[in-house]
């Protein structure tokens, strides 16, 4: 796969915008404490709370790097890793631009491998984030739906880079509308290679991928135009700052 930026064929997120959320809430806020808590039931129906961060505070998109190189615990899968087993559909109802949801939905990152062959789970139970920043993956890594939950799932879990032997087209293009991932494709099939747990290096600048417990390297395509996308934190924010599209004034 080409890794290529195209506008017209890019995914793009549809999330549900904040800022009429937000002003209720902060109305909500300057109630009385028995007030407040009838108020937030009848508005959220108890299903979503009044936001008290930002999302600044629980999203690294934009700043899924500071250099050259990233560095963590692989999560190793095999191959056809479909989007349900990524996000299971029953957690579509979470909101990714409401704080709260987005933390909440990556706790359900890849929720739907099945326990028999994933004994280690990605995040682990009653967690928010995972100890993994990077997935080793086989081929066909996200197919399935166009969810672009899914690889904000994965983000949100605390997920830097995905390094795969293939993608889905869809999934890969996600990956840096989102900004959420670096979607690294492999030039070897490294499922053989890695194992979960370890721990490993992925080198920018040489476009290589280190397992730092046998010491041995793989290379890795070039992420081409897809790159500054995701360091911009997406297809918007790589827009904006490249002047394509004016800035928003608040």
């Amino acid at each position: 796969m080409k890794a290529s930026l195209c506008f017209v064929s890019l995914a793009i997120p549809k999330v549900r915008q904040p800022k009429s959320f937000s002003q209720i809430c902060r109305s909500l806020c300057t109630l009385s404490p028995n007030k407040f808590a009838a108020r937030k039931r009848s508005f959220h129906r108890g299903t979503i709370l009044c936001s008290t961060k930002s999302m600044e505070q629980v999203s690294q998109v934009g700043k899924k790097r500071d250099g050259d190189l990233i560095r963590g615990k692989v999560f190793v899968v095999g191959d056809n890793i479909d989007t349900d087993q990524i996000i299971p559909a029953e957690f579509l109802t979470l909101v990714p631009s409401v704080p709260e949801e987005y933390e909440k939905l990556g706790s359900y990152a890849l929720f739907g491998l099945p326990e028999k062959e994933y004994p280690i789970r990605f995040v682990e139970k009653d967690q928010l984030h995972t100890n993994y920043r990077i997935i080793v993956a086989g081929h066909n890594f996200g197919c399935g739906s166009s969810r672009e939950h899914a690889p904000i799932a994965l983000g949100a879990a605390g997920a830097v880079a995905v390094v795969a032997k293939s993608y889905a087209r869809i999934f890969f293009r996600n990956c840096s509308a989102t900004g959420e991932l670096y979607p690294w494709e492999s030039k070897e099939y490294l499922v053989d290679h890695f194992h979960t747990g370890q721990e490993a290096e992925i080198d920018f600048r040489r476009n290589i991928i280190r397992n730092l417990v046998s010491n041995k390297e793989f290379e890795l395509e070039p992420l081409g135009d897809v790159l500054p996308v995701v360091d911009a934190g997406g297809l918007f924010e790589y827009a904006r700052k490249s002047g394509m599209i004016a800035r928003s004034k608040e």
